[in-house]
């Protein structure tokens, strides 16, 4: 297969999307947009069911916590040096090696007897994560022409958000009803189902290594795009990761919180699709427009608390700028063309992870020291700079790289 792959012309990969829009492409980035709802969804599904892991093994919640917060710094951590230790192997076997790990992680965390098994499942879910949403940028966007990268990640990386919307919310669920290990039962026949579509659909796709087309222009526009994402996600996660609070201490009912996180993560999907038909055209103008609503977003929810009508609609715009950020910054960081698209995709995830560790940590800091509104304006901050950076860098965000 290596062999393949590496006689596949990248031009014969992208004639995958011309013609009728991407094409014969579409099967492959749907499969991809499979695997990501699972990998999403298997990060974050403990975070609903922490409370009764704890009990089950005897712990307290915030040992239990580490759970999600240990998984989000490996990924943060080792993202890069995974990526650049196997940018020379085979990208399908790759893919596929992944998936598996995914499965085996979720198989151990459901038939764990101790929580030391549970932990060692997590850990190697980490490691897993670390590498496969560098694997699966640069796979989808070797799938289409250059001129589809931004649709094509907007495809593949709506798993993505459909892993919040409805992933986490229904393993929370069948968590709840079933016991929490069914759960993980689920997510390991998910993973499973994601390897064996892989397995059968996706073609081959040549690799590439980052280091001769590297330049210093372009070096600095990857770094501009980086920067922008980091603030962005931390600004995000400062106000997202206490969300339920926020609602809750608006008035929400208890029962009530749910259903508004999935009004939020559907307008997220939403404006997703909206703006996979623009990314590739006007990306700097969609960077405006995403990174501003996300930042208005969370301004009306400063000006907004404790007011819930008014968190609510302030939360339907913020949410709805946060759906396709992902997609904004991937193409951004392939654009740039400073590396390869697998490496872009890495220093994309590990920012990512790294703003969602960082802004945990900071809301929460900020929300024991001055309440709730003061973390509204503290990621209020953060996101107005990583917009700020959106508007003074045209070229790292140019439609061309």
């Amino acid at each position: 297969m290596r062999d393949l792959e590496q006689r596949t012309p990248a031009h014969a990969a992208g004639s995958r999307g011309t013609g009728a829009g991407l094409g014969r492409a579409w099967l492959g980035l749907l499969t991809l947009t499979l695997s990501s709802f699972a990998a999403v969804t298997t990060e974050m599904l403990p975070v609903g069911l922490l409370p009764r892991i704890g009990d089950a093994f005897d712990v307290t919640e915030s040992v239990a916590g580490l759970l999600v917060s240990l998984y989000a710094v490996m990924v943060a951590v080792l993202a890069v040096p995974l990526t650049i230790a196997t940018r020379r192997l085979p990208r399908k076997a790759l893919l596929l090696g992944s998936l598996a790990s995914y499965t085996l992680s979720n198989l151990l965390v459901a038939v764990a007897p101790g929580f030391a098994v549970v932990a060692v499942g997590r850990a190697l879910g980490g490691i897993t994560h670390a590498l496969f949403f560098s694997v699966c940028i640069g796979y989808a966007t070797r799938l289409v022409a250059a001129e589809h990268t931004g649709r094509a990640l907007a495809i593949a990386s709506a798993g993505v958000s459909a892993g919040f919307v409805l992933g986490v919310p229904v393993g929370v669920s069948l968590g709840t009803s079933l016991g929490w290990r069914s759960a993980f039962v689920a997510m390991t026949a998910c993973t499973a189902l994601a390897f064996v579509l892989a397995a059968v659909v996706l073609p081959g796709v040549p690799t590439a290594s980052g280091a001769a087309e590297t330049r210093p222009g372009r070096t600095r526009r990857l770094v501009t795009v980086i920067a922008s994402n980091t603030l962005a996600y931390m600004g995000h996660y400062t106000l997202f990761t206490y969300v339920s609070v926020l609602l809750l201490r608006s008035g929400a009912a208890p029962t009530g919180v749910g259903p508004l996180l999935l009004v939020f993560g559907a307008v997220g999907l939403g404006t997703l699709a909206v703006a996979a038909r623009h990314l590739d055209v006007r990306p700097r103008a969609s960077g405006l427009v995403i990174v501003g609503l996300i930042a208005a977003g969370i301004i009306g929810v400063g000006l907004g608390y404790p007011a819930l009508g008014a968190v609510v609609v302030a939360g339907i715009a913020w949410n709805a700028g946060f759906g396709p950020v992902s997609s904004l910054y991937q193409a951004s960081a392939v654009r740039a063309r400073a590396t390869s698209p697998d490496l872009a995709g890495a220093w994309i995830n590990a920012t990512c992870n790294f703003g969602i560790a960082a802004g945990a940590a900071v809301g929460g800091g900020v929300l024991d020291a001055a309440g709730l509104a003061a973390v509204a304006w503290v990621a209020a901050g953060l996101v107005v700079l990583a917009l700020l950076i959106v508007l003074l860098a045209p070229r790292a965000f140019a439609a061309q790289g």
